[in-house]
């Protein structure tokens, strides 16, 4: 507006001013090498606004047809994002149906224009993944990571995943470590973390990270128990092959008080030293977990033992049914216990006491088998057919 302004008073000053000078034009002269130019003054400035026009002229016809382009390269690209936009929404309902092929097809192409295109690389690359077609996912996963620049964490994440998905389990530790250092607390690295660590036997590292998967929320208090225990066992097998059965208690020494204290890491040490025919240390782990807390699960390992001195158990679970109570399981117990040292009166008194509260066809085996040796074939005939009537009773529910 300012420009056409300027001319417009231009052209007015010359109608105002183009009379008062008529007479008086001057004379203007323009030589070079070869030329000669003859002009009054007013045809000078004529020739300037004429020029003036003509440029300007051509300003605004350059400008339209830059415009224009300008306009056609943005609905070119407005185009693409489009379809983008309509093929990443068709890959979505494709990935519901699983038909990975598609998906892939559709994620990939036109990708570099879509909203979130390193999303839709790394839907693509685990789709080829999913379909086995493992140059696919890498040429994706390259790309995902050209684009990212600076947020690699996504690109990571999903290639660690492919990693297990082919079962490259230390290729996915060695990348998920690399994840912790940079975001020690996310949920998704941390569940990649815990499957990578089992399959490579990291038990140390799985147990490091299960306290930051409960603050994450990552699987509820029984799973990390549960990976807790089966890490801790990891730990005694490493132990017992590297250095069998001392080994296994020196590493069982070495580990701290409310480590030792806990009954599953209690019970999985005496099984494993019964593996290892050291019943002695095992019966002494088991009675040093009854002596601090009553479980059921410290006295269903008892049977298996075969010590020197079955006498100490014994006392045990004696004074086990005086302190917790009359619980069938440790009358059967101990009864089993007595039947390795041919108590038979004894151990029947105590499978009697066990069957009492509740049948059970095992206890009803072990008391025939007493009264068999105290030679009562009838009674012992009667608890057989006791314990099958029940195993078959059972079996029929």
């Amino acid at each position: 507006m300012l420009k056409v302004l300027l001319l417009f008073l231009l052209l007015i000053a010359g109608i105002v001013l183009g009379p008062l000078i008529a007479g008086h034009q001057g004379y203007v002269l323009i030589q070079t090498d070869n030329y000669n130019i003859e002009t009054s003054v007013t045809g000078l400035v004529i020739i300037a606004i004429l020029t003036m026009v003509v440029l300007f002229a051509i300003e605004w016809i350059l400008r339209r047809i830059f415009r224009t382009g300008a306009h056609t390269r943005g609905w070119f690209v407005g185009r693409k994002r489009r379809r983008a936009r309509k093929q990443t929404e068709q890959a979505l309902l494709k990935l519901a149906e699983g038909d990975y092929q598609q998906v892939e097809k559709l994620m990939s192409k036109n990708a570099d224009h879509a909203e979130q295109p390193v999303v839709n690389y790394l839907l693509a690359a685990e789709a080829a993944q999913q379909r086995g077609d493992e140059a696919r996912a890498n040429q994706h996963l390259e790309r995902a990571s050209e684009l990212a620049s600076n947020d690699q964490i996504p690109v990571e994440i999903t290639r660690v995943r492919i990693q297990l998905a082919r079962n490259e389990n230390h290729a996915a530790r060695h990348g998920v470590d690399r994840l912790l250092e940079i975001t020690p607390r996310h949920p998704e690295v941390l569940r990649l973390a815990e499957q990578a660590y089992i399959r490579t036997g990291a038990w140390g590292s799985l147990l490091d990270i299960i306290p930051s998967m409960a603050k994450a929320n990552v699987g509820d208090d029984e799973h990390r128990d549960e990976l807790q225990r089966q890490a801790w066992i990891g730990l005694m097998d490493q132990a017992r092959a590297d250095l069998g059965s001392d080994g296994l208690k020196t590493w069982w020494k070495n580990q701290s008080r409310k480590t030792r204290q806990q009954v599953p890491l209690q019970v999985a040490m005496a099984e494993h030293l019964i593996e290892c025919d050291d019943h002695d240390t095992a019966q002494e782990i088991i009675l040093d977990g009854l002596k601090r807390q009553y479980d059921d699960r410290l006295v269903m390992v008892i049977p298996r033992l075969k010590t020197n001195n079955p006498e100490q158990m014994e006392k045990m679970l004696r004074q086990q049914i005086k302190t917790v109570g009359d619980r069938p399981l440790l009358w059967s117990t101990l009864g089993q216990s007595l039947m390795k040292h041919g108590e038979w009166q004894e151990a029947s008194l105590a499978f009697r006491a066990a069957l009492k509260q509740r049948p059970d066809a095992f206890d009803y085996a072990w008391l025939a088998d007493t009264l068999d040796k105290q030679h009562k074939p009838e009674e012992a005939a009667a608890m057989r057919r006791d314990g099958l009537l029940l195993t078959l009773q059972n079996n029929g529910q």
